[in-house]
């Protein structure tokens, strides 16, 4: 039997990415801006016209500022408002993560912004990274009903990160999937996935921009 390809999630930080990926066909974006911060939420146009124009999947990031991912109550409005229009608007997913002081899931807002977005599946994003133990963490972002974890194993790239990616998987089974990233590219997603186990990649390299 023929073994099934990963699923290619592109990192469009901007429109020119996002056509790209279009045109190459891949399966889906991520979309924000910022991405030197480490990505903030996109603009509403350019969210629309992935979604209405070229008919990507669509998964977008919902950050509302660079820095660390304690929200203030303001910033949590504003990021179930990004929630609401994502929904309206027709979009795969939206791309979150929240954490406490001591770098553990606040798994209040996540299970709040997870039920706010139903029908659309939510991402847990690399603030995974950094939290304090990631089997407890990994634990508690299924108890939120999150429907992948994206990481890098903890380390900078995933490349380095591979030992980890590859328990987080093991642990992980078919509860939620884990979504390899940082670092990815065309030349070592196969790579990847073959010694990690990991079913999606995600990455800003895994287009060719014309």
């Amino acid at each position: 039997m023929k073994k099934k390809s990963p699923i290619i999630e592109v990192c469009a930080s901007h429109i020119r990415v996002a056509i790209a990926a279009a045109k190459s066909g891949v399966d889906r974006i991520e979309l924000c801006q910022d991405i030197e911060n480490g990505g903030t939420t996109p603009s509403y146009t350019d969210i629309a016209y992935c979604v209405k124009d070229l008919k990507l999947k669509t998964h977008v990031l919902v950050r509302p500022r660079a820095g660390n991912f304690i929200y203030s109550d303001a910033e949590l409005e504003t990021i179930k408002k990004d929630v609401l229009y994502c929904k309206k608007l027709g979009v795969n997913a939206v791309v979150v993560g929240f954490l406490h002081e001591d770098f553990t899931v606040d798994i209040e807002k996540t299970t709040e912004i997870v039920k706010l977005a139903k029908p659309m599946e939510v991402t847990f994003h690399r603030a995974f990274d950094v939290c304090a133990n990631w089997k407890t963490a990994l634990e508690e972002i299924i108890q939120c009903g999150c429907t992948r974890i994206l990481t890098s194993g903890q380390k900078d790239t995933a490349l380095e990160g591979a030992e980890n990616i590859k328990l987080m998987v093991e642990q992980a089974g078919d509860r939620i999937i884990i979504l390899a990233g940082s670092g990815v590219t065309l030349e070592n997603y196969k790579q990847l996935v073959e010694f990690t186990g990991v079913k999606e990649v995600h990455g800003t390299k895994l287009v060719i921009l014309n």
